[in-house]
């Protein structure tokens, strides 16, 4: 009888960790069920159940549902550059003069082997983008029907499991801040595809027919460049949709009514928006600037909700902290503690309900290095990976304390995925499909 009630709850852990539909996962949180099966330790071959080349240049994640794991990339005929590490200016490119190609590809679960590709474009850049960029940074969304590639100035392209074209739609060439690219990735919530492209030429905010990809609504926005992935905020009064921006942040109703907005972002806003605890977590944190905002907000909000001079919370902001927002990796929140990577290498936390300080900034590592992917979370423990490919290991809780480190060797900056006991980690040439063994 023990033992059958033990393998109900194991297969009941499991099932809660069979897919990875989205960027950051479920919910968008990057937290994933506990699971016995999750590696705490991998090298490039220490637990590795399998790796794979994906050809070309890409930072969107891997996502998972069932025995599919999809990535994207953009394939060169030649590499003239390839990305460098940490932060700096002057990454700024003009438009290549060679030909690319735009790729999806279908990887097998459980031998790694590439079940089908497809080309979705081939031909030379109309549009430039950052050294650190790619032309495939945006993650693909999936319901388990199909799969959403989309791919900035290019398009979004539908396929079923086994690799037909359902739909595609093409888009205008727009023109981004500086000429760094696009990189918001869409999301899909009942029946819809919700796209936000802000840019220099019009922004908008699109719901498309997930099954058709015609449009159901589309609105302009007011806002100049972001790299912010929308988010479907379910909480108990409403569904909505929540989209970060450098002018406003502003939530809309599933039929792109205006629900609530407020202001006091940085400059540039990439982070994820994502709930824990009944509350949503906004943040923002460009590093030339001073302002580096996170919001907390309550449910229910309605018009402008911005903070007043020297205000830390109202009716609808539960708590804020000035300059405790990143700059491209997302924040997560474990059990009850907010915790906030800065893309500098310094790792805090904050109680997740109230702000209040449980620990200050910790350095990570001695060594200097830069950090772009979000951190990810299970088994009451943290994972932080750096650019050089390596993956702190950090104890969740009050005291900050690092476990271990795991090295891959090679260029990271896409944010892992979660499922099935299996650790997806993409480096700059490969796809690992990481598990105890």
């Amino acid at each position: 009888m023990k033992l059958t009630f033990f393998l109900c709850i194991c297969a009941v852990a499991f099932a809660a960790n069979d897919n990875w539909p989205q960027f950051r996962g479920p919910g968008s949180t990057g937290v994933a069920e506990d699971d016995p099966r999750l590696p705490d330790e991998w090298s490039s071959t220490k637990n590795v159940a399998w790796k794979v080349d994906i050809p070309g240049r890409g930072w969107s994640s891997p996502v998972v549902w069932g025995n599919r794991v999809f990535v994207t990339s953009v394939v060169p005929t030649e590499v003239k550059e390839k990305a460098r590490k940490g932060l700096y200016f002057g990454g700024e490119r003009g438009i290549p003069s060679d030909e690319h190609r735009w790729m999806v590809y279908a990887i097998d679960f459980d031998s790694g082997k590439i079940a089908w590709e497809r080309e979705v474009q081939k031909m030379v850049p109309a549009f430039s983008r950052h050294l650190k960029n790619s032309y495939a940074s945006e993650t693909p969304v999936t319901d388990g029907e199909l799969v959403y590639a989309y791919f900035g100035n290019i398009g979004v392209f539908a396929f079923d499991f086994q690799g037909k074209k359902i739909w595609e739609r093409r888009f205008d060439t727009v023109n981004t801040k500086y000429g760094w690219g696009t990189a918001a990735s869409p999301i899909v919530h009942q029946g819809r595809l919700y796209i936000v492209n802000d840019n220099e030429s019009k922004s908008v905010l699109m719901a498309l027919d997930k099954k058709t990809g015609k449009t159901i609504w589309q609105l302009d926005r007011d806002e100049k460049s972001n790299w912010a992935t929308p988010y479907i905020w379910r909480n108990a009064r409403r569904t909505e949709i929540v989209t970060p921006g450098t002018n406003r942040v502003r939530s809309y109703d599933l039929d792109g009514k205006l629900l609530w907005e407020f202001g006091g972002m940085s400059s540039l806003t990439i982070p994820t928006p994502f709930s824990q605890h009944g509350l949503l977590y906004v943040t923002s944190g460009y590093v030339g600037d001073q302002k580096r905002p996170t919001f907390v907000i309550k449910p229910g909000a309605s018009g402008d909700i911005s903070l007043k001079a020297g205000e830390t919370s109202n009716a609808f902001i539960a708590w804020f902290y000035p300059q405790l927002g990143p700059y491209n990796p997302s924040p997560i929140v474990v059990g009850d503690i907010y915790y906030t990577l800065l893309d500098r290498g310094f790792f805090s936390a904050n109680d997740a309900k109230t702000g209040k300080e449980v620990y200050p900034r910790r350095r990570i590592s001695e060594e200097i290095g830069a950090y772009t992917a979000s951190p990810w979370s299970y088994n009451g423990k943290i994972f932080i990976l750096n650019e050089d490919g390596d993956a702190h290991v950090i104890q969740s809780g009050p005291e900050f304390r690092i476990l271990g480190k795991n090295s891959l060797d090679e260029m990271c900056m896409a944010t892992p995925a979660i499922a099935r006991g299996s650790l997806f980690i993409r480096t700059e040439s490969k796809l690992y499909r990481i598990a105890k063994q």
